[in-house]
């Protein structure tokens, strides 16, 4: 049988190359940390690589879908404890009562822009308002034929920011106030089980109203 010869104690790494083997392989899964998996799964870039190679906006959108995801699944658990039925009569019935509660009053206010679309089961859209820091601009949503989830965001010149989140939302009005330059507006996404129809109006300081999806 073939015995293979046992190395020599000079062959043989020294403590001190270890060591330093051990720190240039700790430091260096530390950079692939911070720059890559960071960025790229949580959306959290402490040294703005990830912003620069795109994977920034990976980990936010993935994040976002974990946040949607649990708030489906929270909502899911809730409706387990309640007559769907229920439910469902209830947020057709206070949709159809929020698209019809404009008063003559209102009816005569001026929006400065007004989008209409519809959503399949699963649809979603994306709009924006293209505002500088400070501006503000205020909304109304209307929605009919069901509820919607929505995620009111900002984004831009490497900055992002979330306003405010809905679920179930059979409507919502409010305002913006830019905290930065860049786009600013709605992602949309229907969890029901029919069409629903989502409008917006909007008026104030902002250079353009955009369909981003």
């Amino acid at each position: 049988m073939f015995n293979a010869e046992k190395p020599s104690l000079d062959e043989l790494p020294s403590s001190k190359q270890l060591i330093r083997s051990t720190v240039i392989a700790g430091a260096s899964a530390v950079a692939i940390l911070v720059t890559v998996v960071l960025p790229a799964e949580y959306g959290i870039d402490p040294t703005g690589v990830g912003r620069v190679i795109g994977l920034s906006e990976m980990g936010e959108i993935k994040t976002q879908l974990a946040d949607e995801a649990e708030a489906d699944r929270q909502m899911d658990l809730a409706g387990e404890e309640q007559s769907s039925l229920l439910n469902d009569v209830l947020g057709l019935f206070v949709g159809a009562a929020h698209a019809q509660e404009v008063t003559a009053s209102e009816a005569v206010e001026e929006w400065r822009d007004e989008t209409t679309f519809t959503l399949a089961p699963g649809d979603s859209a994306e709009w924006k308002l293209v505002m500088e820091k400070d501006q503000t601009a205020e909304y109304r949503m209307l929605v009919e034929g069901g509820r919607v989830n929505f995620d009111l965001h900002g984004h831009g010149g490497g900055n992002s920011v979330t306003y405010e989140r809905g679920r179930g939302s059979t409507g919502a009005e409010g305002e913006i106030i830019a905290e930065f330059d860049g786009e600013h507006g709605w992602f949309w996404r229907n969890r029901d089980s029919a069409d629903i129809t989502v409008t917006v109006q909007v008026r104030g300081e902002y250079a353009e109203f955009k369909d981003a999806s």
